[in-house]
């Protein structure tokens, strides 16, 4: 791993009656170059389009795909990803998402961060994730 994490936890253990299994810890040590990003919506980067109108997976997974290709395109890889902040329009989608995000985070152990706001920029999305990565020295 790039950087120490402190106490990581894997979600099945902590939400048994979820189905989840995504790999986090509560804290992240962590020394280099910080990359921020801004909150990743289901949109193609190049196009702006909207992707995965009304599927809520397919938003997630799109999200998370930017996040890697924008984290490669500043030198650093989803292992330096550090924190993530997850806004949903409806708590039901939360173990979708989170599953989903899963896949993107196995053996990382970020921080994250989960809330359910009212609306997101566009009223066809339901899932925005904003990232911290560092890249180590």
């Amino acid at each position: 791993m790039h950087h120490r994490r402190i106490r990581p936890f894997n979600t099945k253990d902590t939400y048994p009656e979820q189905k989840l299994d995504n790999d986090l810890c509560h804290a992240v040590v962590a020394r280099g170059t910080t990359i921020f990003l801004r909150g990743q919506c289901p949109q193609d980067l190049d196009t702006s389009v909207s992707v995965g109108i009304g599927d809520a997976v397919a938003q997630t997974h799109k999200v998370m795909q930017n996040i890697r290709q924008l984290v490669q395109e500043c030198g650093g890889e989803m292992g330096h990803v550090t924190k993530l902040v997850v806004y949903l329009t409806d708590v039901r989608y939360r173990e979708a998402v989170y599953r989903t995000m899963g896949e993107y985070i196995r053996g990382v152990h970020p921080v994250c961060t989960g809330l359910v706001v009212v609306a997101l920029a566009r009223p066809e999305w339901v899932v925005e994730i904003d990232a911290t990565a560092v890249i180590p020295d």
